[in-house]
């Protein structure tokens, strides 16, 4: 990089800086061009009035074609780049294109939400604080609070406290990659897929009839009588929780998994010579080895639990007592069409989930993942 030069030390001009600012404005200038083009085909292929078949692939092929020439010239642009304007631009580069999609799909639509909670029925008044009046007075909502906050404990708490015993377990078992294997499997089934294996498991039909439901066949095995255990206040929303902790358990199972295993085996062996007990090595020595790894899982968990929706729309849709903030926020803005307490919930949501993420990066951050 020979053509950026500076004056010197007897005030000579030197050679230009021409060359250099010429070479950025061409690196910036490439690939706003082809972005704007891809974009043009975007908005061309949304008003095209060709069948869909067509609009299909050949948005599959722009789209597709279109990310891979944008970066490879701006890669190519960016490597002709002075050497310091070109550690600036590299990260940008990677991380760029993510940002605009988040901000595109996620910060706008999240400001206008905001906006939009302010406004009444169907957006058109202002209703100032209103809306969020109603989430905090209305019998319902203090309802979803209150189903919400058992979620958060109890999906939460029972999730990492089994996913840790089942870890705990399993590196003493032979069979440890089947176990794993097992215990993780629910992983790979939807909320709603979940939600439609445990109705059955839940099903209830009066007495004197054949039992489709897994546990009232075993309880009129017993010489029970069936129970209709969704419409059973309060329980039907542990029961419903119970459904998290089967989805999650294997999740947290794995993290802590890998995470034990990086325990020393010195130091537990040498706490074994000393004479500690099984127990008294997994409470002084694995679990604050691990508390890192705890806390990522469980505000991970803890997330998940704040938007809990698809389980409970998939069991009961919020009957029963079973309300959840997510389920109240789907039912204002679909169903009763009310934008501006859908927008309302959505945000106290929002507000909800934010100290949490912002936690868990901080922890992230301390171990270096950033």
């Amino acid at each position: 990089m020979g053509d950026l030069y500076v004056p010197d030390k007897k005030g000579n001009t030197g050679q230009k800086i021409v060359t250099a600012v010429g070479r950025i404005i061409v690196s910036l200038f490439i690939p706003i061009v082809t972005f704007a083009v891809l974009w043009a085909g975007f908005i061309f292929l949304r008003d095209s009035g060709a069948s869909q078949l067509i609009i299909t692939v050949v948005a599959i092929i722009w789209g597709v074609g279109g990310v891979a020439a944008l970066f490879i010239l701006s890669n190519f642009t960016i490597q002709r780049l002075p050497v310091h304007w070109r550690k600036r631009f590299v990260p940008f580069l990677f991380v760029g294109p993510a940002l605009i999609i988040l901000g595109y799909y996620l910060f706008l639509p999240a400001i206008r939400s905001f906006y939009m909670s302010f406004m009444g029925k169907f957006s058109k008044d202002f209703v100032g604080l209103a809306n969020y009046k109603y989430i905090f007075t209305d019998r319902t909502m203090r309802l979803a609070f209150l189903n919400n906050l058992e979620w958060l404990i109890l999906g939460t708490s029972l999730s990492l406290i089994f996913g840790l015993l089942f870890a705990l377990l399993s590196e003493k078992s032979r069979f440890e990659k089947l176990a794993k294997s097992l215990i993780f499997l629910p992983m790979a089934i939807s909320f709603v897929g979940a939600g439609v294996i445990w109705k059955f498991i839940y099903a209830f039909r009066p007495a004197g009839e054949a039992q489709i439901g897994l546990l009232n066949a075993l309880v009129t095995a017993l010489g029970g009588s069936p129970v209709n255990w969704i419409v059973l206040r309060p329980w039907n929303t542990i029961f419903l929780i119970v459904i998290l902790v089967w989805l999650q358990t294997g999740y947290a199972m794995v993290i802590l998994s890998a995470a034990i295993k990086g325990v020393p085996v010195t130091l537990k062996e040498a706490a074994r010579i000393d004479g500690a007990s099984e127990w008294r090595i997994v409470f002084q020595i694995i679990i604050p080895s691990i508390k890192g790894s705890l806390v990522t899982v469980g505000t991970t968990i803890l997330i998940v639990t704040l938007k809990v929706f698809d389980i409970v729309y998939a069991m009961t849709n919020g009957l029963f007592g079973t309300e959840v903030l997510a389920s109240q926020q789907y039912k204002q803005m679909f169903k009763f069409l009310n934008y501006g307490r859908g927008s309302a919930i959505a945000i106290v949501i929002l507000i909800a989930v934010i100290p949490v993420m912002w936690y868990n990066l901080k922890q992230f951050g301390k171990r270096e993942v950033f």
